[in-house]
């Protein structure tokens, strides 16, 4: 999918859950979206100029400047269903932590043993969050038709980085057992990789 139809997903689906200021809308995309979806803010103003222009969304004017609030319409509810409903199409992994593990041999043990072991501390850290949004969450009375899906998507998160904490205890035994010859940085390589399979 685009990311201007993407851009177009994330602002029509923070203005089904109600009407908002552009301001709360970016803000939502920030702090309610923010663990599992990332957004340009260069790119919501921009998105909700053409979505009102396209008749998706109503532009309600505020007492000042700025504050006009806006809310779908139902051609917006029937655009938001039309791009939740596309297929995702993921982007080409880019990992730059096992990219850097891959070529391990090059960078020697101990610097693998600090990326893995800050990968841990991240992953920690990032449970962490998790569980305390599952929190906030749990004692919301507000949104409550919308809790079970927002929980999915916290749920997701939580298992991803209990997978990392175990991937990176066992990744860090495994370093144990790599000898000292086998895992000293090495300026000449002495041949090519075989990439492979």
């Amino acid at each position: 999918m685009a990311r201007v139809k993407q851009t177009e997903m994330a602002v029509l689906g923070a203005l089904s859950v109600q009407p908002m200021t552009g301001y709360a809308v970016r803000e939502a995309i920030r702090d309610v979206l923010g663990h599992f979806w990332s957004e340009s803010f260069g790119q919501i103003y921009p998105a909700l100029t053409a979505l009102h222009r396209e008749g998706f969304i109503e532009r309600r004017d505020g007492a000042r400047p700025g504050a006009s609030t806006y809310a779908l319409t139902a051609a917006g509810r029937d655009r938001l269903l039309t791009l939740l409903q596309q297929p995702e199409n993921p982007p080409p992994a880019r990992n730059g932590l096992m990219l850097r593990l891959f070529f391990g041999r090059t960078l020697g043990v101990d610097a693998c043993r600090a990326l893995i072991q800050q990968a841990n501390a991240d992953a920690r850290q990032q449970l962490t969050s998790y569980q305390a949004i599952r929190a906030e969450l749990d004692s919301e009375v507000e949104s409550a038709e919308h809790r079970p899906y927002w929980l999915l998507t916290v749920a997701a998160g939580e298992f991803s980085a209990r997978a990392a904490i175990a991937w990176s205890e066992e990744a860090l035994v495994a370093l144990e057992e790599i000898t000292p010859s086998d895992g000293q940085p090495h300026e000449d390589y002495g041949g090519s990789p075989r990439l492979t399979r």
